[in-house]
């Protein structure tokens, strides 16, 4: 790596731009790359993260990556745990103040950050911070000197309070100072760059502002989409579906085992698998471009080894293979046991059965909202597809069905 050099910018920017939702402003990104490249000085590249919960899953793996991107190119990146800004309680997307975390939970999360980002950042080309080094020493009339470089009018224009005060509820005066704290980490690090989530965009204009108002070099902005939970699928042309949250369990954790991240990898749908290449894989461009060409079920396992290999190792990724094929066969079809009991119904409304009303004859759900529950879930498998459609319909033909991970049905539609 000695002999490493900072590419040209035109390169870098088709690498940092793959995926990204929004960037503030491309030319100026573009003469900090120019400079970066020209002097072979790393950029300094910041993304924050409050200690909200000790699980990662890969949705945050997004932001992560696109960190390791730049790391790969020979940035400097400052992995930030908002420790003090957690005990405020960011409001973004929230229709009511988030609860502060205690003491005792922001030390336990942090610790449990730090073990798992290192699956994705190279340990050696990342700094971690805390923002309680610089928050927690100021005292009253530097705060008030803060809040005196932003506006009221600017604060009530971010969305979220706009619609809380549209509908009457209240805004707590910390919640205004959440973003000029966080705005205030950018001036401490003199960032030229932060990532961030598409939902913190405000936010981290907010710190853009803040630069100049210390006269720094405003930082550029990139931001990144909100990763689909496994069950999404495409519609019209796009990707639609719940975000990835272990609430809905739609989740794939960076400390599960390697054979469950496998095999949930494997169940997503084709359109989304591209949208995970471009947010989480590694891969160049030229090299997606060549896997797209390809059979999509080879593209699918090279995306599950890549990312199960990246939270474990090659060892582990090529072992669930290996055991997702000796569970689902060499072609990923869902090998069904020989005394799966078989079924005949004769077709509804011309040649059709609601799958509803088939899973619950045929005693793979014990009830209809059992039924809606299995396919809200992403737990109904017909013929090797998962299906989550509530008004999904069985034509003429044989199926084998899985609910769940153990119960089976051979259904024959007449």
């Amino acid at each position: 790596m000695t002999n490493f050099k900072i590419p040209a910018a035109n390169k870098q920017l088709k690498i940092i731009t793959r995926g990204i939702v929004h960037l503030e402003v491309k030319s100026e990104l573009k003469k900090k790359l120019e400079k970066s490249h020209k002097e072979q000085k790393p950029l300094t590249i910041k993304a924050g993260f409050d200690p909200t919960a000790p699980d990662l899953h890969i949705g945050h793996a997004v932001l992560l990556t696109k960190m390791r991107q730049f790391q790969d190119l020979g940035h400097r990146v400052v992995f930030l745990i908002g420790d003090f800004t957690a005990k405020i309680g960011d409001p973004t997307g929230k229709s009511t103040t988030r609860p502060a975390l205690t003491d005792e939970e922001i030390v336990e999360n942090a610790a449990t950050y730090q073990r798992q980002v290192y699956k994705i950042l190279d340990p050696e080309k990342t700094v971690i911070q805390f923002n309680s080094e610089w928050l927690s020493g100021m005292k009253f009339d530097d705060v008030i000197r803060l809040s005196a470089k932003y506006s009221v009018a600017r604060m009530i224009e971010r969305e979220d309070f706009k619609i809380r005060l549209s509908q009457g509820k209240p805004i707590s005066m910390h919640e205004l100072l959440y973003p000029l704290a966080q705005g205030y980490d950018s001036v401490a690090i003199k960032a030229d760059v932060e990532l961030g989530g598409s939902d913190q965009l405000f936010n981290l204009l907010v710190g853009r502002d803040l630069m100049g108002r210390f006269n720094l070099a405003p930082q550029c902005i990139l931001t990144m989409p909100l990763l689909e939970g496994l069950e999404a699928r495409e519609d019209n042309g796009k990707i639609v579906g719940d975000k990835m949250s272990k609430s809905l369990n739609n989740y794939v954790g960076l400390e599960e085992e390697a054979s469950i991240q496998f095999g949930k990898l494997m169940s997503i749908c084709d359109p989304l698998m591209w949208r995970y290449y471009d947010l989480l894989s590694l891969k160049s461009n030229s090299d997606i471009a060549k896997l797209k060409k390809g059979h999509p079920k080879e593209a699918k396992v090279a995306l599950a080894k890549e990312i199960v290999a990246r939270f474990h190792s090659e060892t582990d990724a090529n072992k669930a293979e290996k055991k997702f094929n000796s569970l689902f066969g060499a072609q990923g079809k869902n090998v069904v046991p020989k005394d799966a009991k078989e079924y005949v119904f004769a077709a509804q409304k011309g040649s059709e059965v609601a799958l509803l009303n088939a899973l619950v004859k045929a005693k793979l759900a014990s009830s209809n909202s059992e039924a809606k529950r299995l396919l809200k879930q992403g737990a109904i498998v017909v013929n090797g597809n998962r299906v989550n459609d509530l008004s999904y319909k069985l034509k003429k033909g044989s199926y084998e069905i899985r609910a769940g991970k153990k119960r089976w049905a051979k259904i024959t539609i007449e």
